[in-house]
């Protein structure tokens, strides 16, 4: 019986488990297509970052910078911390980002032990192209729905997300007691 709907790549993963293993269609095809359009969104940022000619690690710290306002600037151990980095790796991180020019260590004036990175105006200016493109990407990803779906599809996934992370009604799994992908059954773990 032909429904008139177009199917997509997970409408054609859920086929092929049918009848194969016990599972709810209505959660798996929610959860298939969050992780595609996830998978698809990583794809994307990852041919903006080498349109632009940056690494993900690169991307990550200048974002993390840029979130700042300007100046622009944290110290190392604030980094280390937001992209949960030991201090040897952040400090090879930034060795390599300051020798192309990305960021510039300065010293405090007030305290000569401290020392602050600094985004650089090369640094900035890659990170922002970078975000331009990654825009497009996105702004593709969710051109098919208009505003209004847009606006259903934000709340609802919101309610999706404070249930996960404790907040919502019935408070939820909580990212710590979620399984896995190392339990995963059924059609999930064949993915």
């Amino acid at each position: 019986m032909h429904t008139g709907r177009v199917e997509d790549s997970v409408d054609r993963h859920i086929a092929r488990w049918r009848d194969k293993s016990s599972f709810d269609e209505r959660t798996e095809a929610i959860v298939s297509r969050l992780k595609t359009l996830t998978r698809h969104n990583v794809l994307a940022k990852e041919r903006a970052l080498a349109e632009v000619g940056l690494q993900n690690f690169e991307f990550d710290t200048l974002h993390r910078l840029a979130a700042r306002g300007r100046p622009w600037r944290a110290t190392p151990s604030e980094l280390s911390a937001e992209l949960m980095l030991s201090p040897a790796g952040t400090t090879g991180r930034l060795d390599a980002l300051e020798g192309a020019g990305l960021v510039r260590r300065l010293r405090s004036a007030e305290d000569r032990r401290r020392v602050d990175v600094e985004l650089t105006e090369l640094g900035h200016s890659r990170w922002a192209a970078a975000m331009r493109v990654w825009g497009v990407a996105e702004g593709d990803m969710v051109a098919p729905l208009d505003a209004a779906e847009q606006d259903v599809l934000i709340g609802l996934l919101r309610r999706m997300l404070l249930h996960v992370e404790g907040g919502g009604p019935g408070k939820g799994g909580g990212p710590e007691k979620a399984s896995g992908p190392e339990k995963a059954s059924g059609p999930e773990k064949g993915r």
